[in-house]
């Protein structure tokens, strides 16, 4: 259904490292860049990143929240170390979430602008 998902950084360069790093557990890479804007994707930019140097951090009572799948458990755990390793903060760390469903594992950061990413899997047979 959805086909891509922009947001807003205030620094497109060290939004691009971070993403880089984070995202590298989950198969995608920067595939595209224009002036201002940064695609990453597994065969097609699918995530981007748009410079908007004056916005504010994002409000964490806004509710947006992306949600990028995960080939598997391990790959949440390194989604979620190297988030915290390159300057993202903790929002939910890996695990189980059975409120959701008995196979929803995930893991949730917030990135340098504030921004919720988390990672999911789908376990067989349940956490």
């Amino acid at each position: 259904m959805i086909d891509h998902v922009s947001i807003g950084v205030r620094d497109l360069a060290a939004s691009r490292a971070f993403y880089e790093a984070v995202l590298a557990p989950l198969g995608l890479s920067a595939m595209l860049e224009r002036e201002g804007t940064v695609g990453f994707g597994k065969r097609y930019p699918e995530f981007w990143l748009n410079a908007r140097p004056g916005r504010a951090p994002v409000d964490e009572a806004c509710g947006s929240h992306i949600s990028l799948r995960a080939p598997d458990r391990e790959a949440v755990h390194a989604f979620h170390e190297t988030a915290i390793a390159a300057g993202g903060r903790d929002g939910g760390r890996p695990g189980p979430r059975p409120h959701y469903s008995q196979v929803y594992y995930a893991a949730f950061v917030r990135d340098l602008d504030g921004h919720l990413v988390e990672a999911v899997t789908f376990l067989p047979g349940g956490a």
